[in-house]
């Protein structure tokens, strides 16, 4: 970037020569090269450094985007043609300052003599004879304000804005600036070309520019402080987070050497007891060993004495130009300075404990604080469509088959399944389940009925629902054993645990599918793939939370766990892809405790099913697949 003295720039005669960033002539011109625009090397360097977390730079001119390698700028190749230009033109003027060293001509007449003053009232440069004419003639130039070329160029005197020509209307001055179409103009071209355009007068137009760039600068400065302090409070937290690990360390190790210690000593008294029974054993072994010793003994010695005669009988694998790059510094600086990562991560790391194993078990232990995860831990191919679901154990579910396969089969967290056939209907179809504690069983069999068995099969009773809708029902059941049944309507029922008794009904404001309770009575609706999507909490009066809403394409699915903790499954059929949430109950509304990573699922139809079977143990089943998820918090 070439340098400048005072405001002047590079002669007006050498517009192919100025670099659109700097407006000064070019130094090292250099080229992008997806779209031929041309800066100095400095210039380009300087505005690479806010963009060096990508691998390209894009032009401030018309914004294409040019691949950098890994030296960036550096590797840029320099424009020939220009660089030879500006070399002819230094040369022919004198050097890089000849615009300010060269002497200028009279302004006033064709004579092209040296100029000698400089009237400011006219704006232009008179040689001697102009000025002694401009003198005489009073009676058109008095009061004219006339300064000599030396104080000019010593500086002495502030010459104030000498504006370009207009090349259509030669004596009109280039005083105004059109922010449209981003030129300089004159008063009758902004007049006949530049009708309703915004159009400033040429010294407010600079004094705004530079007004916006000191502005542009101060915040660079306070933003570079503010930055710097960061990096500073940075390094202070990274000073906490390492005393937070080390005290984890030396937990650790304190921990090691305790268990080290122990199993030493039950490897000593292991080792003593195992002696003790091998000494133990030798004893017995050479009590044994010499009874036999002395059995021979006698053995022979009887031999000897009965036998003498029979001895042989013995057999064994990245003016315009620089609009663009000042709106996209002020963009930069307006980012927010990122304080609140750091301390998440050293208040994270100060939460981190360790947790001692128990006396009973041989690992050392564990460090709380670990990221919540969640793995489909078997996938089972159900004999047909699944219609309901229900937990039968901590590892165990219920699947009931509607018309295509009929019953109930009993599956566990291994693979392995069995038909339940406790009930005599073991053909009948089971749109929906539940096994309540005492082992009856309640199955809905279609749009308006359900059945609840004896652990034997005997029919105990029949639950009779009123249903406009034609839409099977779903039961569920409550801790205390409570019948929930659901018909797709806008109520849930609630019976007693014989089925005889309707003790509530319960408004809901939309469509209920599926519904589970709490030990504390609330009740946590799902709509499924009604619409709209959604997941509400109610009480028993009817009052409701703020509903959690799926977005478009996607089906909630929800069910409560032993300890009233809400896990949503967000099911997106289209995308096969399955999430599941957990929720803590805040009143009747769900705080967002955990978002799981996503699971891939094979997901046949948008009619799933989601139970808990234990704090760390979720069964989730679509269409003819069934998948037991271990949830690790």
């Amino acid at each position: 970037m070439a340098e400048k003295c005072g405001s002047e720039k590079a002669s007006s005669s050498s517009p192919n020569l100025i670099c659109p960033l700097c407006l000064d002539i070019f130094v090292e011109a250099t080229i992008l090269t997806s779209c031929g625009h041309t800066f100095c090397r400095q210039c380009l360097k300087k505005y690479d450094l806010t963009h060096q977390d990508l691998d390209h730079m894009v032009c401030p001119l018309c914004r294409e985007i040019t691949k950098l390698s890994a030296n960036r700028v550096d590797d840029l190749r320099l424009n020939v043609s220009i660089n030879g230009c500006v070399d002819d033109y230094q040369a022919k003027c004198g050097g890089m300052n000849a615009v300010l060293e060269m002497c200028q001509k009279c302004t006033a007449c064709k004579s092209l003599k040296d100029a000698v003053s400089l009237c400011l009232t006219c704006n232009c440069y008179m040689c001697d004879k102009c000025l002694h004419s401009h003198q005489q003639l009073t009676m058109f130039f008095d009061g004219h304000e006339i300064v000599s070329m030396d104080d000019v160029v010593e500086g002495k005197v502030s010459i104030g804005h000498l504006f370009e020509k207009c090349s259509i209307h030669k004596q009109e001055n280039k005083d105004m600036f059109c922010e449209d179409c981003k030129v300089h103009v004159c008063q009758k071209c902004a007049l006949v070309d530049h009708q309703n355009h915004k159009i400033k007068n040429q010294v407010d137009f600079e004094q705004e520019l530079r007004q916006k760039v000191t502005d542009l600068a101060q915040r660079c400065a306070d933003k570079k402080a503010e930055l710097e302090k960061n990096i500073q409070n940075i390094e202070i937290q990274r000073h906490e987070v390492h005393t937070a690990v080390q005290t984890l360390l030396d937990d650790v190790r304190q921990a090691y050497n305790i268990k080290a210690k122990e199993l030493e000593e039950n490897l000593r008294n292991l080792t003593e007891q195992i002696n003790a029974l091998q000494h133990s054993f030798d004893d017995d072994l050479n009590v044994l060993k010499s009874k036999d010793r002395q059995r021979i003994k006698s053995i022979c010695s009887s031999i000897t004495l009965v036998d003498n005669n029979r001895l042989g009988h013995l057999e064994t694998d990245t003016l315009s130009a620089h609009i663009l790059f000042c709106k996209e510094l002020d963009a930069m600086l307006k980012e927010v300075t990122d304080r609140t990562s750091v301390e998440a991560i050293r208040k994270k790391a100060q939460e981190k404990r360790f947790k001692p194993a128990d006396n009973t078990r041989l690992d050392l232990g564990s460090i709380s604080g670990s990221d919540p995860k969640m793995d489909v831990i078997q996938c089972v191919d159900l004999r047909g469509v699944m219609w309901g679901m229900a937990r039968y154990s901590n590892s165990t579910v219920a699947i009931g088959y509607g018309y295509n396969a009929r019953g109930i089969d009993i599956i566990d967290s291994n693979g392995g399944r069995q038909q339940y056939r406790n009930t005599p209907f073991s053909d009948m179809i089971c749109y929906d389940l539940v096994l309540q504690r005492d082992g009856r069983l309640c199955m809905s069999t279609g749009t308006t009925e359900a059945y609840i068995y004896s652990p034997l099969g005997s029919r105990k009773a029949t639950i009779h629902v009123r249903n406009n809708t034609n839409c099977y029902l779903n039961v569920n059941k409550s801790p205390s054993d409570e019948i929930i049944i659901t018909n797709y309507e806008n109520q849930v029922y609630i019976y007693d645990p014989t089925g005889s008794t309707l003790k509530h009904t319960v408004q809901t404001k939309h469509k209920t599918y599926q519904a589970s309770t709490t030990r504390t009575g609330l009740i946590v609706t799902s709509s499924c793939n009604a619409n709209p999507r959604v997941v509400t909490v109610y009480d028993r009066d009817g009052n409701a939370g703020e509903s959690l809403q799926a977005p478009r394409g996607v089906y909630l699915y929800a069910a409560v766990d032993e300890q009233d903790r809400v896990y949503v499954a967000s099911v997106d059929k289209d995308n096969s892809s399955v999430v599941i949430r957990l929720y803590d109950l805040d009143g009747l509304n769900l705080k967002e405790r955990v978002e799981f990573k996503a699971l891939n699922m094979t997901l046949g139809w948008s009619w799933c099913y989601l139970v808990s079977l234990s704090p760390d143990m979720l069964a989730f089943a679509c269409h003819k697949k069934l998948y037991f998820i271990k949830v690790s918090l």
